[in-house]
């Protein structure tokens, strides 16, 4: 009953937020022309939808994410095991390295990238992988060194080895910390995006947000804001269902 409770209680809380963000700009407890009350945001994001421009947005932004994230997934996954079962003594020289990679703010290379690969869609798939790269990559590095030696040894005496030993014992050990840092990646790809196409573009929800914004349409930016987080969420909700279903028999995921 345990879930019941917590979801009732969330419930009861969003529901409470949400009457008391409806009530105060209408109240005049804060400024109307600042804070736009619930109703009117989700009657913007009916007709953004019926007018076809939110969903074109939302596509343009969920392509350039995908790009990116798969683009990490596709190099960091086969890296990270190299890195983790076949150059364990090239893993412990760069791994400080690559630790330092993944903590330097990508906010700071924007300018970077731009610089690089100009303000078109070059640039913004290439902020996403690498925001995506070092999860996925470190997390994967410590999937493979977190296999338990035990399953190894007890693998190559029931006569395991080669690729079936990876298939049907490295590659489920590992799974878990695999799947972690694809889990951390997907968030951050999507968000990270956002905030790329407040930069030199001319499609998608960062955009929409931002050109909200210039132009003074409150209704439409909380309405952007409010798309960009029901995405986030049912991201997440996506990746869990994902996660317990492929790995509900591992309880502890190992994070880098």
């Amino acid at each position: 009953m345990s879930w019941l409770t917590n979801g009732l209680t969330n419930g009861i809380s969003i529901i409470v937020f949400v009457i008391i963000w409806e009530i105060a700009p209408r109240a005049g407890w804060v400024p109307h022309t600042f804070i736009s009350p619930p109703s009117e945001v989700l009657s913007t994001v009916w007709e953004l939808l019926l007018s076809g421009v939110l969903t074109k947005h939302i596509g343009v932004s969920l392509g350039r994410a995908l790009f990116g994230f798969l683009l990490a997934v596709i190099i960091g996954v086969p890296l990270g095991f190299l890195l983790g079962g076949s150059f364990k003594l090239f893993e412990r020289i760069v791994t400080p390295v690559l630790r330092l990679l993944g903590e330097v703010n990508p906010f700071a290379l924007f300018p970077v990238f731009i610089l690089l690969f100009g303000i078109g869609e070059v640039s913004k798939v290439a902020m996403i992988f690498w925001v995506c790269l070092w999860p996925i990559l470190l997390n994967t590095v410590t999937g493979i060194k977190g296999v338990e030696p035990l399953l190894l040894k007890s693998a190559r005496s029931m006569g395991v080895s080669g690729p079936a030993l990876f298939t049907k014992v490295i590659f489920p050990a590992a799974l878990p910390g695999i799947f972690h840092g694809i889990k951390m990646s997907s968030g951050v790809a999507f968000f990270m995006l956002i905030a790329a196409e407040m930069i030199g573009a001319s499609s998608g929800l960062g955009w929409l947000v931002w050109n909200a914004q210039n132009n003074y349409q409150i209704p439409r930016l909380f309405a952007a804001t409010v798309t960009i987080s029901t995405l986030g969420l049912l991201l997440n909700f996506v990746f869990s269902k994902l996660e317990r279903r492929l790995i509900n028999w591992k309880e502890n995921t190992p994070e880098y």
